[in-house]
């Protein structure tokens, strides 16, 4: 494969729940707040401030693609039981993708492009947790955000508002 027919981050198949496929550039030029998520962790929380965001932008060309992984042993076995659980506990309404691993040779193939990007320490590689968020922009650069930083923390939010179109 030659650099110039190379896939762009964007051009990478991944499954919705419902097993169809899906790339990113299904959301050309919106702002994309990637997450690996599961069910039964103790930052499950972050599901309101992803959903806030949602709302807050949306309209304006941003969403979250929420991607459950049981790499961390905290997901529900089943994709309906997942997305009931986001919908009636968090009242979600950004779409949930098909369950994905994001760590090791078996990873889905975005999260490996993903795991490429380096955190704001410089570090790249592995995804630490459940939660994870991925920043993608318009342009297709990636800013990442470990599990912690909670997905309306100010710099997260500063980003979005930038890549938005006027």
């Amino acid at each position: 494969m030659t650099e110039a027919t190379a896939l762009t981050i964007r051009d990478i198949p991944f499954r919705t729940a419902d097993g169809q496929e899906a790339t990113l550039s299904d959301y050309d030029g919106q702002v994309l707040l990637i997450v690996n998520v599961a069910s039964r962790c103790g930052l499950t929380p972050q599901y309101e401030q992803l959903e806030q965001l949602k709302k807050t932008y949306g309209s304006r060309g941003f969403d979250v693609l929420a991607f459950p992984s049981n790499q961390f042993l905290q997901e529900l076995s089943k994709m309906d039981d997942i997305l009931e659980y986001c919908s009636v506990t968090w009242g979600v309404t950004f779409p949930v993708f098909d369950k994905v691993r994001v760590n090791g040779k078996k990873a889905a193939p975005l999260y490996q492009e993903l795991t490429k990007a380096e955190d704001e320490t410089g570090k790249a590689g592995r995804v630490e947790w459940n939660f994870e968020k991925f920043l993608v922009l318009p342009s297709g650069e990636v800013k990442r955000f470990r599990p912690k930083v909670r997905p309306d923390d100010p710099q997260i939010v500063a980003l979005i508002e930038a890549g938005l179109p006027d």
